[in-house]
C-alpha cells in the first residue's frame, strides 16, 4: 500500500523537479495528483511514464491525502499549507514562510531527521537551497571538532529565482552577442556576465534576507550556539550553487580525519584532489543528488580552522530531492500515517 500524493506548485521548476524525483525513487504512491494556480489548471505534466492534468488548488480539497509537497511560492503556501495540515495532510514546504516558527521541523534528513518527532501543526519547513548543502558538508565535522564560527560565500545559480531568473540569463546572454540592450527584470543588475551580491531584500543591519536565512537555518538545524557570517551572490549559472566555506571548530582539527568523516557522510561525496580540475564545478552536478566536497584544507590564520569548497544541484538536493527525503524519513520514522 502506497500514499496518497499531492504535489503543490507542480508546473514550477521546483514542482517539476519533485515529480521526476518521486517517479526515481520510486516512492510508494497510489495516487497523485498535480496542483497550481487556476491559469495553469487543465495543463499536463509528466510523472514517470504517466501524464497528470494540473488540477486547481483554489478548488482542491485535501482531505483523504497523506502528504502534500509545497512549492507554489511563500504567500501560496502561507494560505494553503495550512489548509492542507488542517484536513490531515502532512505539508513539507519549500517556500521560506514556516522554516523559523516553533513546532515546524526545519529538516534536512542526514543532518536533523529526529527533528521530525517534534512536528506539531502537520507543517514540515525545507531549508534554503544553500543552507541545505552547507549543513550536509559540515555534519560530519561538526560531528568530530564542534563548529564555533562559520563564513560563507555563495555562487548561486539564476535556478534559485525559478524559471524567470534562467530565462532572463539566457536571453541577456544571446541579446549580447547581438547588441540587444540587457533587459533587466528578475534580478537586480545584469546577470549575464555578472555578479550580483544581493540575493532578496536588504535588512536593517546590511545583511540580505538570504544571508540572514543561512545564518539563522543552521543555528535552527545544527546548533544554536555557531555563528554564521554569508554573502549570497547571484552568479550567471543556469542550476547548480556553489560555497566557500570557512569553518572554525572548538577543538583541534586533524585534516585525515575530516577527510576520512566527509567520505563515509550519507549525501556527501568527497573530491579533493589537488591537481588540475581535481574538484567538482557546479556544471558537473547538475542532475545529481549529492553535495560535493572539493579543496579541503586547513585555514593557519585562526586556531582549529579547516577551508573548503562545496556544489549541489539546487533544484534537486536544494529543494525536491531533500523534500522527497523528508517524506521518506517520514516513512522510515512511522510518522505519515495513511488515510486509505
Amino acid at each position: 500500500m502506497g500514499y496518497r500524493v499531492a504535489v503543490v506548485g507542480a508546473t514550477g521548476a521546483v514542482g517539476r523537479e519533485i515529480l521526476k524525483t518521486l517517479a526515481e525513487r520510486e516512492f510508494p504512491i497510489d495516487d497523485i495528483v498535480a496542483l497550481a494556480s487556476p491559469r495553469s489548471a487543465g495543463r499536463e505534466i509528466s510523472f514517470g511514464d504517466r501524464v497528470l492534468k494540473v488540477q486547481n488548488l483554489e478548488t482542491f480539497d485535501f482531505t483523504g491525502w497523506d502528504v502534500g509537497l509545497f512549492s507554489p511560492g511563500g504567500s501560496v503556501s502561507a494560505k494553503y499549507a495550512p489548509i492542507a495540515a488542517k484536513a490531515g495532510c502532512v505539508v513539507i514546504d519549500n517556500t521560506s514562510h514556516f522554516r523559523m516558527e516553533p513546532g515546524v521541523p526545519l529538516v534536512v534528513p542526514e543532518v536533523n531527521p529526529n527533528a521530525l518527532k517534534g512536528m506539531k501543526h502537520n507543517i514540515i519547513a525545507n531549508p534554503n537551497c544553500s543552507t541545505i548543502q552547507m549543513v550536509v558538508a559540515l555534519k560530519p565535522l561538526h560531528d568530530l571538532f564542534t563548529l564555533k564560527r562559520v563564513v560563507v560565500s555563495t555562487y548561486q545559480a539564476t535556478a534559485g529565482a525559478g524559471k524567470d531568473g534562467m530565462d532572463e540569463l539566457f536571453a541577456q546572454t544571446r541579446g549580447s552577442f547581438v547588441n540587444d540592450p540587457p533587459k533587466i527584470e528578475q534580478f537586480q543588475k545584469q546577470i549575464a556576465f555578472n555578479c550580483i551580491p544581493q540575493i532578496d531584500r536588504f535588512m536593517d543591519d546590511g545583511a540580505t534576507k538570504e544571508e540572514w536565512k543561512m545564518t539563522v537555518e543552521t543555528k535552527k538545524i545544527l546548533d544554536p550556539d555557531i555563528a554564521v557570517i554569508a554573502t549570497c551572490v547571484r552568479v550567471p549559472v543556469f542550476i547548480g550553487h556553489s560555497e566557500s566555506v570557512v569553518a572554525e571548530f572548538e577543538e583541534p582539527v586533524d585534516l585525515a580525519k575530516a577527510r576520512a568523516a566527509l567520505r563515509e557522510a550519507e549525501g556527501v561525496i568527497l573530491r579533493d584532489e589537488r591537481e588540475d580540475g581535481g574538484y567538482v564545478t557546479p556544471i558537473e552536478c547538475v542532475g545529481e543528488d549529492a553535495t560535493y566536497v572539493s579543496r579541503l584544507r586547513v585555514d593557519p590564520t585562526v586556531p582549529n580552522g579547516l577551508a573548503f569548497w562545496c556544489v549541489a544541484d539546487n533544484l534537486r538536493k536544494g529543494a525536491a530531492l531533500n523534500a522527497v527525503q523528508i517524506a521518506e524519513t517520514m516513512i522510515a520514522l512511522n510518522l505519515l500515517p495513511k488515510h486509505g
